[in-house]
């Protein structure tokens, strides 16, 4: 057991490698060097060198392939685990926020996304907390604007704040839409409501031009409507929160208005019945919206926490304030549009 030699693995003998007389040498008593530390095997080094990187990409946080799945599994099971067991909430104007974040969202998220590709500029403009009334322009012919701009605030917002939209009475009227609408937390635009959810603290949004805006002709696309008589101004006045200017480029091309039947829309009840060029000729495929690409920005806010109570009731002060807000909505608009490369990209 004396003359046992340790032999690393993956090398040949000495005796092999310089012949037999040596290796007698060896056998005769010579003294022999320490041992060398034996040698990882190349695998081994492989996966050493590659720990740290998986070490890293974690700390990173970056998810292994899989996890994301399996992540949208455990959150779909928790969400129907709470709606059959009821623990989730609803306010007293209808808000389903648990609903909201798990479904409705994720209904129109790939439409904000990969369809209308909507980049959203000075996000930061909207108060972490605290109520705050943001105008925006209202266009499209339908509108969808109103759910971009919902999302943007939502997904968007590093406070995580949620839009509480200002709807017309026409909304609350369609069966299936009028649900929906209330689980999203819109709610009637009236003075009253939109002064409680501000005083809440809720972020509340309002499109003054109404239909006005929205069933515009496509020559008048970009081009302000009238923003009413100011009543949203006056309700931030009471409310004490900041007005949040916000210009939309890009819906105005989803269905571009060439023509308005009257007569069918008063058949209907509607305010207007559209013509573009591929509705109502195709028919249901005339529904579906054309790709553009948006641009969302929230102008700088316009506090209002500096004037009296009696502001409100003031007409000049809320004419004043009305115009600049649309003045700087408008001006935010041209803006974007000589900014703008093409209405499809």
């Amino acid at each position: 057991m004396a003359d046992a030699k340790v032999i690393p693995f993956g090398e040949e003998p000495r005796s092999r490698r310089r012949g037999g007389r040596r290796a007698g040498r060896t056998n005769q008593g010579h003294a022999q060097g320490p041992l060398k530390p034996v040698p990882e095997p190349r695998e081994e080094q492989w996966l050493a060198q590659d720990i740290p990187e998986v070490t890293d990409a974690a700390e990173a946080g970056a998810e292994p392939a899989g996890a994301g799945w399996d992540r949208r599994v455990a959150q779909g099971l928790s969400f129907l685990r709470r709606r059959i067991t009821g623990e989730y909430e609803v306010d007293e104007f209808g808000y389903d926020k648990d609903l909201t974040d798990q479904v409705l969202m994720a209904m129109v998220r790939p439409l904000y996304e990969k369809y209308f590709r909507v980049e959203v500029k000075g996000i930061e403009n909207i108060p972490d907390t605290g109520g705050a009334l943001i105008v925006a322009n209202h266009s499209g012919t339908l509108p969808l604007d109103g759910l971009m701009l919902q999302v943007a605030v939502h997904d968007k917002h590093p406070a995580d704040r949620h839009l509480r939209l200002l709807a017309a009475d026409l909304v609350f009227m369609l069966p299936v839409v009028n649900e929906l609408a209330r689980k999203a937390g819109h709610t009637l635009a009236c003075a009253e409501d939109a002064q409680r959810l501000l005083e809440r603290g809720e972020v509340v949004g309002v499109m003054p031009e109404g239909f006005k805006g929205i069933g515009k002709p496509f020559s008048e696309r970009y081009k302000l409507q009238r923003f009413g008589r100011g009543g949203f101004v006056s309700t931030a006045l009471k409310a004490g929160v900041p007005i949040v200017p916000c210009s939309i480029v890009g819906a105005e091309e989803i269905y571009p208005m060439i023509g308005n039947s009257r007569t069918l829309a008063r058949l209907l009840g509607v305010p207007y019945f559209p013509i573009t060029p591929t509705f109502p000729l195709l028919g249901p495929l005339g529904g579906i919206p054309l790709p553009t690409k948006w641009t969302i920005q929230f102008g700088e806010p316009i506090p209002t926490d500096g004037f009296p109570p009696e502001a409100a009731e003031d007409p000049m002060l809320m004419f004043n304030l009305t115009d600049q807000v649309r003045e700087t909505i408008q001006h935010t608009l041209y803006k974007l549009l000589v900014q703008r490369r093409s209405v499809f990209f």
